[in-house]
């Protein structure tokens, strides 16, 4: 039976019980949910049912649930079952049945729907607790005994195996286990179901949750009997499928197989090799559904356990010599295994691309310098008897090189080694501490302590108007000295002026009293939770508490930061319809003078993406969209797709600002924003750069500022097309044109005075190793092209050489390695010596045994590059 039946069995046979079938929740739980990172449970999402939260849909539900778990990701791959991403089968009823039926039904189940013969099924229930009060399951024991199940294969199992409970308090229950007897060929005649033995393996889980703990050890009944089970389907695939591993199933089978493939190992031969491939195996699966339900590799939180076990796997495929993009061909197994069933997989196919590929180029690079440095400090610890690496040089590898510590601890141990953790920990303190030192500016330091302290000796929170107003007649409500150059802090009872947050900076604007003796300039607005207090530059007169005012915003920047709030928004519905649903807000900052919005992407965007996202921002802009801020709740909010920030705290009413019909556009927002879309006059990208890992940043300015960047570079146009005495419009022909003729001219001037690179000279050069000629040159030549045409003219000379040339061209380096087939046959080879060069300079490539090229990003590098491709040829010579 293949995984695709046992899931299809499993569900048909409970909806043919009046169970209605769910599709599996998200791993990523919801919002409401902060109980765990990642959905680890069948019945993770359907919490808010069993405490009674919500309504179900039905008293009685099934499922296969996505789950992930990391609590065991150490020993994943030198076991036969555990798994970081699996499959969970379930049935649920909610103070429907409970336990006669439940057993019922697993018994029904697993001797009609999988074939199992009921001699071979052992059951295990609670066996009673004297600490919790309670004796043995005997409600669970006679309903078993109803089914004909012998007493003596019924086994009564302790409260660290057989009771269930969610956390130290809350709902819990008994729960009792059915096992698959496998026979003495596994174990011996006195192993028992729940022992540590292979004989016996558990197949399902029924929880009877009936009791609540609160306080602890202290229990009490449910109002109502809840039915909770579960089921491996990967567990049961292999029991049906007569697999010692989970690894040998449907599921898993292509992915070990394609290992093989891109290795040249076989499965089976040894340990470590094995070891590896069941880790991409697993890994490969995890990192292609997490991707797909909006999981971001990233330095914390989801994006960080993600991102490790990325890095696990990239480190174990390099262990097996993989080329660099396997981790998007087993991503592309992954989702024609089980897209079928999953159609997030095939419908995320272009996003998992991106992310992996980006994860896998760019630590490629940190780990094998990282590795190499690792590899020096292990080998200095077993010279020197160490029993493991200094804090300081885990934190080296850590801080300068980003590699991880999870990592360097996982392959020092592999050698026996230990790392100081503790000192480790107090050097990432240490870190800490000066970052946020020197992270501390005016606003977020000192000034804020005043401002909190201000704030709450006040005995009232400021009213904000300025969604509405941008002139408030109102009351200074406290006032006092910010420090002694005659700056002051102020909290207004009503206050029109904007809060720094959510990436829009603070109004400016003038305080004025009323008789016009004392004016003062609003410089900073600081936002104390819900409430702000004003920095001030008195520049007439005195303020006192009290006071009647003017408050007057200033208009201008308020617009201006306005129109670039909308536009933000429009950018962002942009980015999302031309690249994909992945692009998810990473940072922002708005203010009059333009808008900065950082956002989840893996590369840059392409020549025609960028016009086509400034397009879609100026049509919504033109087609004059109202813009509305709309009070709704948040579950009202989420319903109609509005975007939330990620890991922004959000009450029961929130603020959703929605463009036109909110087709496009709807995100829950607390800024300001313009009337209309037309308010925004024009919207223009000034830049598009990388902002961090798998993070892009745009750039772009609104309105005046907008007009005035787009009258900029037509000056710049303009002044080219003088300079080059052709019309604007053909300056790009023109210059392409002077770039050829450069190139051409500067390519003659590397040659020498009769056209050429003076051969003789280099061939000079070679030296002898172990009765070959070796040559390691840098010439300067065009491109790539002609360093091919050197070693064309290198090799007629030097017949049985290894030669390795490098030129650097434009801040890129080209590599060219050509082998003499008498050197080949003594295992030297072009293709994996341009590998290791080009990995020095940042780069690759790969060809025949006799002939490679590759490139790089380092030229200051090629010196390097050159080092190591002459040890790996001595090496080869020598072997």
């Amino acid at each position: 039976m293949t995984s695709d039946e046992i899931r299809q069995t499993f569900l048909e046979f409970f909806e043919h019980r009046d169970h209605r079938r769910l599709p599996s929740g998200s791993l990523i739980p919801a919002e409401n949910d902060p109980s765990a990172l990642f959905t680890v449970a069948g019945m993770h999402p359907l919490k808010a049912y069993f405490q009674g939260r919500e309504r179900p849909p039905h008293p009685r539900v099934t499922t296969c649930q996505k789950t992930f778990r990391t609590a065991d990701i150490e020993i994943i791959g030198t076991t036969s079952r555990h798994l970081t991403f699996f499959e969970m089968l379930g049935n649920f009823s909610f103070g429907d049945y409970f336990k006669r039926q439940a057993t019922q039904f697993a018994w029904d189940l697993s001797r009609e729907g999988f074939g199992f013969n009921p001699e071979d099924i052992w059951i295990t229930v609670f066996a009673g607790d004297e600490e919790l009060g309670l004796g043995p399951d005997e409600e669970a024991i006679d309903a078993w005994l109803e089914l004909g199940v012998p007493r003596a294969r019924i086994v009564e199992c302790p409260r660290s195996e057989n009771f269930w409970q969610a956390g130290p308090t809350g709902p819990c229950g008994p729960c009792s286990e059915l096992y698959l007897d496998r026979g003495l060929e596994f174990g011996r005649p006195d192993d028992l179901p729940g022992g540590d033995n292979e004989r016996f393996l558990e197949y399902w889980n029924l929880v009877f949750m009936q009791l609540d703990q609160n306080p602890i050890n202290v229990l009490s009944p449910l109002p109502a009997k809840n039915i909770d089970t579960g089921m491996g389907l990967n567990r049961m695939a292999a029991i049906l499928q007569n697999k010692a591993s989970v690894f040998e199933t449907d599921q898993f089978a292509p992915l070990i197989e394609l290992g093989e493939r891109l290795s040249g190992r076989r499965y089976g031969k040894e340990f470590p090799a094995d070891r590896a491939l069941r880790i991409l195996a697993d890994h490969s699966r995890a990192m292609t559904f997490l991707i797909s339900d909006g999981v971001v590799p990233s330095n914390e939180d989801r994006g960080y356990v993600l991102r490790r076990i990325m890095r696990r796997a990239i480190q174990q495929g390099r262990s097996l010599d993989l080329e660099l993009g396997f981790l998007e061909r087993y991503s592309e197994l992954v989702t024609e295994l089980m897209g079928s069933a999953y159609q997030e997989l095939p419908e995320q196919r272009d996003s998992v691309r991106k992310w992996l590929r980006s994860e896998e180029e760019g630590f490629g690079r940190t780990l094998e310098q990282g590795t190499k440095l690792l590899d020096d400090l292990i080998e200095r610890a077993e010279q020197s008897g160490a029993e493991g690496i200094a804090a300081s040089d885990a934190f080296m590898l850590h801080d300068t090189y980003g590699f991880p510590i999870d990592l360097t601890l996982e392959l020092v141990a592999e050698h026996g080694l230990g790392v100081d953790e503790e000192g480790f920990e107090a050097l990432m303190d240490e870190q800490r501490e000066r970052a946020r030192a020197g992270g501390r500016t005016r606003a977020g330091g000192e000034l804020r302590e005043k401002a909190l302290e201000l704030a709450g000796s006040a005995g009232f929170a400021s009213e904000f108007t300025g969604y509405v107003t941008t002139d408030q007649e109102t009351t200074i409500g406290i006032v006092a000295p910010e420090n002694g150059d005659g700056r002051l802090l102020a909290k207004l009872v009503e206050s029109p002026f904007y809060a720094t947050g959510g990436g829009q900076v603070a109004d400016s604007g003038l305080i004025e009293c009323d008789d016009g003796d004392c004016v003062a300039r609003v410089e900073d607005v600081l936002r104390v939770g819900d409430d702000q207090v004003l920095s001030l530059t008195l520049e007439r007169g005195q303020l006192k508490q009290g006071e009647r005012v003017h408050a007057h915003v200033d208009r201008a920047a308020r617009h201006a930061t306005a129109s670039n709030h909308t536009a933000t928004h429009l950018l962002h519905a942009a980015l999302r319809l031309r690249l994909g649903t992945h692009v998810r807000q990473a940072g922002s900052y708005v203010g009059p003078d333009k808008l900065r919005f950082d956002f989840t992407h893996g590369q840059a965007l392409t020549p025609e993406e960028l016009p086509l996202v400034e397009d879609d921002v100026n049509r919504w802009i033109l087609e004059n969209h109202l813009v509305r801020a709309l009070s709704t709740s948040l579950d009202e909010a989420r319903r109609l797709g509005a975007m939330a920030l990620f890991g922004e705290k959000y009450g029961d009413v929130v603020r959703m600002v929605e463009v036109g019909d909110g087709s496009f556009s709807r995100e829950l927002c607390g800024g300001t924003h313009v009337r209309s879309t037309s308010e925004i006059g024009v919207f223009k990208l000034a830049s598009e750069t990388s902002s961090a890992a798998n993070v892009r940043r745009i750039e772009a300015l609104t309105g005046p500022c907008g007009v005035e960047l787009l009258r900029s570079h037509d000056r710049v146009l303009a002044d080219a097309a003088r300079t080059l005495r052709v019309p604007p419009e053909s300056v790009s022909t023109a210059i392409d044109e002077l770039r050829d003729r450069a190139k051409a001219e500067q390519a003659a001037q590397r040659r020498g005075s009769n056209g050429a690179i003076d051969v003789d000279a280099l061939v000079a050069r070679a030296e002898e190793h172990d009765g070959a000629r070796v040559l390691m040159a840098a010439v300067e030549v065009a491109d790539g092209k002609a360093l091919l045409d050197v070693a064309d003219r290198l090799k007629a000379k030097l017949p049985d050489a290894a030669i390795v040339l490098g030129s650097v061209a434009e801040d890129r380096v080209d590599l060219v390695a050509s082998v003499a087939p008498s050197l080949v046959s003594r295992g030297v080879r072009a293709g994996e010596i341009v590998k290791v060069a080009a990995a020095v300079v940042g780069g690759g490539g790969g060809g025949r045994d006799t002939l490679a090229r590759a490139g790089g990003r380092e030229p200051a590098k090629l010196p390097d590059a050159f080092a190591a491709a002459r040890e790996a040829i001595e090496s080869a010579l020598s072997g």
